[in-house]
């Protein structure tokens, strides 16, 4: 059996983030794919902190059963952000039906009128005790596969990439950071916010010599949207998507001209790595939900974002698997065509 190996870019997307644990689940199941590097920002950090945890105490089951661990446990925070009678009253709504909830316009609303720091004593990250209850002498281990989480510093606007020791219950939870809705993380005399400002994901800690050439981008914000948003929460959804998806756009476009100069012999081969980058999303979906279902983690929404994710990766796997190692099947010429 020849096995095939692949660096992930796991995106960050609140709630959302299901359907990478859904695409996780799908490749597991397949023996001929070894994951050999992660690089994750908020939901995709977390994502790949309990991927390899589970991997690292039992293999493919091991990373299957402590993924299936972590998301049980969102479907039961009851606190985004979120007093205890909104929450309950967002529970089982659809999600255009909650996007005009006046418990979420309220939300929203207090969310830019009222700092995080409004709260004082009696504020508290709603992450940190699913987040504390990594084992963290796994995620940081030296065993493959990498694991790299992204996070942005306030000071200077800068991404930091955390790996091996540097993972914390602190990074992560830095990495997951919505400045709206969560208390700045400090780490060593430094601040940080959501690492999607500056990275979602970054991919350039994937580019190493050590680690194979292709990326398997896991997409949650929809790339393109063909209506144009309307109503004040379409609009802010779309601003944020746009927002967290320019730093990925970025590098994929430095991606795109670094493959054309080794295509046009411009650059002598091997003066840079040749790189095969990979999608996997549902548009369709992500499009149908929105920022309300972000943040509403409930055992429902879950369930379909993981039969989705799962899906999704089967469909990959069908008409691309024999790719891996051999080309790109993104179009990046066309992206920024």
């Amino acid at each position: 059996m020849t096995v095939k190996r692949i660096n992930l870019a796991l995106q960050g997307g609140g709630a959302h983030g299901a359907f990478t644990w859904g695409v996780l689940d799908r490749l597991l199941e397949d023996e001929e794919v070894e994951v050999a590097a992660i690089s994750g920002t908020s939901a995709g950090a977390l994502n790949g902190a309990a991927y390899k945890a589970g991997w690292i105490a039992g293999g493919r089951e091991g990373a299957r059963e402590n993924l299936d661990w972590f998301w049980g446990r969102m479907g039961a925070v009851q606190d985004m952000r979120m007093p205890a009678w909104m929450n309950g009253s967002l529970a089982g709504a659809l999600s255009a039906a909650m996007e005009q909830t006046v418990p979420l316009n309220g939300l929203d609303a207090v969310s830019r009128l009222v700092s995080p720091y409004a709260y004082g004593p009696f504020y508290s990250n709603p992450l940190r005790p699913v987040v504390e209850t990594f084992s963290y002498d796994k995620v940081c281990a030296d065993q493959a596969p990498l694991l790299c989480v992204g996070a942005t510093n306030v000071h200077d606007g800068k991404i930091r990439v955390f790996t091996g020791a540097q993972i914390s219950t602190e990074s992560l939870l830095a990495s997951a950071c919505l400045p709206t809705l969560f208390q700045a993380i400090e780490i060593d005399g430094a601040h940080y916010w959501d690492g999607g400002y500056t990275g979602n994901p970054a991919l350039f800690p994937l580019f190493g010599a050590d680690l194979p050439p292709d990326i398997l981008v896991v997409n949650i914000n929809p790339l393109e949207r063909p209506e144009v948003p309307r109503s004040p929460q379409q609009i802010q959804d779309r601003i944020n998507e746009i927002s967290f998806n320019s730093s990925l756009l970025r590098e994929l476009r430095a991606i795109s001209f670094a493959q054309r100069l080794l295509d046009q012999g411009r650059l002598p081969e091997g003066a840079l790595k040749r790189l095969y980058v990979h999608m996997i999303a549902d548009d369709d979906l992500m499009r149908e939900l929105s920022v309300a279902t972000k943040l509403v983690a409930t055992p429902y929404l879950l369930g379909r974002l993981k039969a989705a994710g799962r899906a999704a990766a089967e469909r990959f796997l069908a008409a691309h698997k024999d790719d891996i190692g051999k080309r790109g099947t993104t179009d990046l010429a066309e992206m920024f065509s």
